[in-house]
């Protein structure tokens, strides 16, 4: 009996100690999959990085200037006036204050049960 138990238990144990092997390996690759995607990101991090540069160095003013010279006439452009954008003036007033006195008697006539709608529907014949 305690013959075939050790044997049971021997061969438990080299299945466990393969288990464990092959979570050994299995951890190990996944390290080294984490490893290769932080390289990967820090490589396309620098490029980001680099583009961004190539995007400030391109778009200031000294460097966009000489192809706008160049280009003007084909493009048809010209330096902005004041003119384009508009004048205070041109600007619309404030509205007025609203009517307090047609708005108290609106809700007067509202809380005393008369629905204004309906007397105006009424003036023009819409029932």
């Amino acid at each position: 009996m305690i013959r075939n138990l050790n044997i049971i238990l021997i061969f438990t144990s080299v299945f466990m100690l393969a288990g464990v092997y092959a979570l050994k390996f299995s951890i190990e690759n996944t390290a080294s999959e984490r490893t290769a995607l932080i390289a990967e990101i820090d490589s396309q991090e620098g490029q980001l990085s680099l583009l961004k540069a190539d995007e400030a160095v391109l778009g200031q003013p000294g460097h966009i200037e000489p192809i706008v010279r160049r280009h003007e006439m084909a493009l048809a452009i010209a330096p902005v006036k004041q003119e384009q954008f508009g004048a205070f003036a041109a600007l619309p007033m404030r509205p007025a204050k609203p009517n307090s006195a047609a708005m108290d008697s609106l809700f007067e006539s509202l809380a005393a049960g008369i629905d204004p709608i309906d007397a105006i529907l009424e003036l023009e014949g819409i029932e």
